[in-house]
Parts: C-alpha cells; sequence; structure tokens
C-alpha cells in the first residue's frame, strides 16, 4: 500500500504497461486495473477476484478523445449530452465495441462500457499507463466493494503488486452504468448520477428491471453487477420494508430471537427505535449521499465484528437512494421482506 504521488503514479504505470495488475482509488470505489488492450493482462484480474469471467468489466479513460479507437461508429448524440454534463465523474456509457477491446474485458457481449473518473489519481494513472485501463472494483468477487486501500489490502494482499492509496473514496457505491446505443438511455446499474440527473440533460430515462431483481434464467449481464450475488457480508442479510415502527418492531423481535451475533442496519436518526440493541448507522442525517458513501464500509465492519445475522432497514429508492437499495438488495440476494 504505496501513497499515490507522482513517482508511485509513475511506477504503478510501469506495472500496468508490463501486464500486471493494480489497486488504485477512484471517486466511486477502489478499482483493480489492467491494460485493457491486453487479453492476458484482463484475464489475471479476474483470476485474483475470483470473478466469473461473464461478468463484463468497465474501461476507464483519462480524454474522451481516447474513446473513439474503443468504440464503433461515432459517438452517439445522447452520450454526447450526458458526457458534457457529468464527466468527469461517475458515469459509465455503453458503447458498441471496437475490435481493439478483447472479448475477455466485454465478457463476450458486443459492446463495453467507459468510464472518465474524476479522482485525479485515476486518471493521472490512465495517462501515465499511455493505454486505457479496464477495472472491476479490487476486492474479492462477491464481497462488499473496496472504498479505502486498507479495504484492498484486506482482500488482494499478495494477489497484486501495488496499490495506490488515494484517500477513502467520496461517492463510495459504483458508476451508474447507462446504455446509450437505444432511442432512450437506459439505467442497467444506479450510482452516483441518478435518475432523475439523466432525465434532467436527456428528457426521458428508463431503469432496467434487473436492478432490484435478479436475472432471469438465460438473461444475459449487460453491466457489471447485475448477474451474481454482490457486496456481500458473511452474515445472513435480511432487509425489512414498511413504515419506521413497524420495521423497528419486526427487526427487534428478529434481533432478539437471533440466538447469536446480530446487529441492526438503521438509517440515520432511527438509533433510539432499537434500545440498547447492536445498531450502525447509515450515514449522516443532514446526507443522503453519506449513506452511499458509507454503506460498503459498514458491511466491511459487520464481517471485521464476525456479524451472523444482519437486519436492516430498506432506503427509500429515490436519488442516490436507489443505488443503495441495489447494492444492499444483491448483498441480500434479494431477500427483502415487507411488514
Amino acid at each position: 500500500m504505496t501513497a499515490a504521488t507522482p513517482e508511485s503514479i509513475a511506477q504503478a504505470a510501469a506495472i500496468i504497461r508490463a501486464g500486471g495488475l493494480v489497486g488504485f482509488p477512484t471517486e466511486t470505489v477502489y478499482g483493480l486495473g489492467a491494460n485493457a488492450l491486453n487479453a492476458e493482462a484482463v484475464r489475471t484480474i479476474f483470476a485474483a477476484k475470483g470473478r466469473p469471467g461473464d461478468n463484463p468489466l468497465i474501461v476507464h479513460v483519462s480524454r474522451v478523445e481516447e474513446i473513439l479507437p474503443l468504440i464503433r461508429g461515432d459517438i452517439p448524440a445522447a452520450a454526447r449530452r450526458l458526457m458534457d454534463a457529468y464527466w468527469p465523474g461517475p458515469m459509465t456509457l455503453i458503447f458498441p465495441k471496437s475490435d481493439l477491446i478483447p472479448d475477455a474485458v466485454s465478457a463476450g457481449l458486443d459492446t463495453v462500457g467507459i468510464r472518465l473518473p474524476s479522482h485525479e489519481t485515476a486518471r493521472a494513472l490512465i495517462a501515465e499507463s499511455h493505454c486505457p485501463i479496464a477495472a472491476p472494483s479490487a476486492n474479492r468477487s462477491g464481497r462488499p466493494s473496496p472504498t479505502t486501500a486498507q479495504h484492498v489490502l484486506d482482500d488482494m494482499d499478495g494477489r497484486i503488486p501495488m496499490i495506490l492509496d488515494g484517500g477513502p473514496c467520496s461517492v463510495g457505491v459504483e458508476s451508474t452504468v447507462i446504455d446509450v446505443t437505444g432511442d432512450v438511455p437506459r439505467v442497467l446499474r444506479p450510482g452516483g448520477v441518478t435518475p432523475q440527473m439523466i432525465a434532467d440533460v436527456m428528457g426521458a430515462v428508463e431503469v432496467d428491471g434487473a436492478v432490484m431483481r435478479p436475472l432471469k434464467e438465460g438473461e444475459k449481464p449487460r453491466s457489471p453487477g447485475m448477474k451474481y450475488r454482490h457486496y456481500a457480508p458473511e452474515g445472513d442479510l435480511v432487509i425489512f420494508t414498511g413504515d419506521a415502527q413497524t420495521v423497528a418492531d419486526v427487526i427487534c423481535d428478529h434481533y432478539d430471537h437471533a440466538g447469536g451475533s446480530a446487529a441492526i442496519l438503521a438509517l440515520p436518526g432511527h438509533e433510539a427505535l432499537y434500545g440498547d440493541r447492536h445498531v450502525i448507522e447509515l450515514g449522516r442525517t443532514d446526507s443522503p449521499e453519506s449513506v452511499a458513501a458509507g454503506l460498503f464500509a459498514a458491511l466491511r465492519r459487520l464481517d471485521d465484528e464476525n456479524v451472523k445475522y444482519i437486519f436492516s432497514e430498506a432506503i427509500d429508492a429515490e436519488g442516490v437512494g436507489l443505488a443503495v437499495m441495489n447494492r444492499l438488495g444483491r448483498a441480500a440476494a434479494f431477500h427483502i421482506v415487507p411488514v
């Protein structure tokens, strides 16, 4: 784990150019990067993570101009409008891919997700590497995503040669993935750029049905984070929906009958509903964005405490709350109970 400096970034870039892997910060979560144009290097990402090969990767660039060789045809007008509004930032756009993108990156799809991150260290690393960087989150597959360099070290120690430490991630959930290949932009994975923000620019937006459900039999994942149980703590996670007091009463009953190590994930200001039970607060009352920023750290804390039973309040799926509920839902394998 090395502080991000011009010297360490140059060292990390040399590793990327040589076909190696580097853990690096972005504004969303920490990424596990390799040269996106080197199929063998990309395959080592899957090996380090234990990631299924049918789960596509996102390609990161440092400048808009770097996109053109990676896609077929021109950048669509819809994509241009979204890029002008929200890049650099936590947004990935889906394009038809060029032959430069190995199938290992796209999981055999004819499209590729591309992102221009806002984190200065990420962009400096890409520029210094002189190649686009393919990068999923830098955690073991299925685990909560890493939002600090220490989280990366916890999962990847001995698996990768270098981790750049750029401090905690400000957004805390992976980028919004938007398919811009159709007439209306379609959210495949929610994130910091919300559906309303997209509609503000485009006038319309669709949200894929798989955002809040498992994929159906035979349905192909068109974005990372769609197919598998993701972001999951070791303990058994159940989410309860309903009015705050009823949810609290049901959670307290489950907690008291758990018969072992248990914890409650609660929204800001709800701790008093749970008495002296073990409550982990999700974010701050004055900041919905802080719920997203603190989610994965809270899930990792549950593992550190060896919690076996986790009972969570549901999050209002508005704004960035949709991204939080998407991640919580997948962490719980969509074990969501209305009360």
